[in-house]
């Protein structure tokens, strides 16, 4: 059974703070924080950290750094607290142990003495017949001589839980029903020897504890839900939890050679996304896609229509592949839907940063403030802000050999020569006036535009590429412009 109907919404993120955030992390906290909304119900953001080995306090701070950087807003969790503090499982070592205990004595978990040499000769074995390779129940039903030989052997038993011997069936929210056979789901182990609990008892327990209604997750958890339901059949005979909540397992994210997208995959760590410039809206927006649809017709779309329109019954459940192209195009978008006076503010770091190309004395706010409009239509992401305006902030512009090389061909001396003159008589506060006089240095040497303001731009940018050129001329200012050109033909004669 699943949440009654017309139960508030309580949706889960609970990560574990080990490494960086990855864009498959984002995509669950986007997709579980999308239906708290829409539903107008609650998200907990639980932190995972009870694997001491791999868990770090700085993970844990970046996590909560990705969350206020991404937009999410969580109702119950680290920060804010909530009526099921603490939200750090570490800090919740009694509750589980408790709980393990509660299930010790009524007979729904058993302690295993198996060695894990036992345990490998027994799958071996199993195996080799023919049969299901997981744990064969050898300490169910142990004599109570049986026990106390092991203990006085030393070993030092794990507890497991005592799965049903019945098939389990469900309702998936994206995949529809799904049943698991009982040979296929043996008793599993939810405490380690060291007394230690398990994932496979802290979440469900936390779940439970917490009221969640929904566990919106990745599909490589889908395996576990069987004993997750079983486990929880017993919560509740415990009087630990109201009811069963209803589960949903989104998609795979594929990376390159659609093999599953590894947070170990270079392109899959969020700080990328963050240093590269991409906005927190244009990256949702593309995750969004991986295995959800806005509509038919429309991939590009606010966080708040995502939210309006958002319903976990759409999610496609086939894999989804991640295409970093498509993530740039989409994230284009997004910056050119921002408000210029938004724009020129976010790529600030880049232009102010100890890395940028120029001197921090060099740059000119006002130049910013004219070209940022231009340069606001080119970008994919911010970074290539520092790219597309260092002309304007370093006394000479960088000179790419390869555009020089395609640029200046035969003849572009004379062609500089005569633009410079028309240049000089043109009109510096009309980007109109400064394409009419390009045009007609070209059509002396008939030329048309664009192949003569080939060797202009590369002369005052330093690329064949970039932004508009009449307008940058303009920006530049004539002295400099007009100096460049006359740097470029005396590389030209030398």
């Amino acid at each position: 059974m699943a949440s009654a109907p017309g139960t508030p919404v309580r949706v889960r993120f609970c990560p574990s703070p080990t490494g960086n955030p990855h864009v498959g992390l984002v995509r669950t906290a986007l997709f579980n924080w999308a239906f708290a909304r829409h539903n107008e119900g609650t998200l907990v953001f639980r932190i995972e950290d009870t694997d001491a080995a791999r868990d770090s306090e700085e993970s844990y701070g970046q996590l909560l750094d990705a969350m206020r950087w991404l937009g999410f807003d969580w109702d119950e969790g680290p920060e804010i607290g909530g009526p099921h503090a603490p939200y750090r499982q570490s800090q919740r070592m009694d509750v589980y142990a408790d709980v393990a205990r509660r299930l010790l004595d009524a007979g729904h978990a058993y302690h295993c003495y198996c060695s894990q040499e036992e345990l490998d000769t027994r799958r071996e074995a199993a195996r080799a017949a023919g049969k299901p390779s997981g744990y064969d129940g050898h300490c169910r039903e142990l004599s109570a001589e049986r026990v106390e030989a092991y203990v006085a052997q030393g070993r030092e038993p794990i507890v497991r839980f005592r799965m049903p011997d019945e098939a389990i069936t469900f309702t998936d929210l994206v995949r529809g029903e799904i049943t698991y056979l009982p040979e296929n789901v043996p008793d599993y182990g939810i405490v380690r020897a060291n007394g230690a609990p398990l994932y496979t008892l802290v979440n469900p327990v936390d779940d439970a504890l917490m009221e969640i209604t929904h566990v919106l997750r990745g599909e490589d958890l889908l395996s576990s839900t069987p004993r997750q339901i079983a486990l929880y059949q017993a919560l509740i005979e415990l009087g630990v939890a109201k009811g069963m909540p209803a589960f949903g397992h989104l998609p795979y994210v594929m990376g390159e050679g659609n093999k599953k997208l590894s947070k170990r995959d270079p392109q899959a760590s969020l700080n990328l996304y963050r240093e590269r410039g991409f906005l927190p809206e244009g990256l949702l927006n593309y995750l969004s896609l991986l295995g959800w649809s806005f509509s038919a017709d429309q991939d590009i779309f606010s966080i708040d229509e995502m939210v309006a329109a958002f319903d976990v019954a759409d999610v496609n459940p086939n894999p989804a592949r991640f295409d970093l192209k498509k993530c740039e195009a989409v994230n284009a978008d997004h910056i050119r839907m921002l408000d210029v006076k938004d724009f020129t503010e976010r790529c600030r770091p880049w232009l102010t940063a100890p890395a940028a190309p120029w001197a921090p004395e060099d740059f000119d706010e006002a130049k910013w403030q004219a070209v940022a409009p231009h340069a606001q239509t080119r970008l994919k992401v911010l970074s290539e802000i520092t790219e597309n305006v260092d002309f304007l902030f370093l006394p000479e512009p960088v000179l790419d050999e390869a555009s020089w090389a395609k640029a200046m061909k035969e003849g572009s001396d004379a062609l500089l020569r005569t633009a410079r003159e028309k240049l000089d008589a043109a009109d510096w506060t009309s980007p109109e006036s400064l394409k009419e006089a390009v045009l007609a240095a070209g059509e002396a040497h008939g030329l048309k535009l664009g192949k003569a303001q080939a060797p202009v731009r590369v002369a005052v940018t330093g690329r064949t590429v970039g932004l508009p050129l009449f307008e940058s001329l303009e920006i530049l200012g004539k002295e400099k412009a007009l100096s460049r050109v006359d740097a470029a033909l005396a590389k030209l004669a030398a």
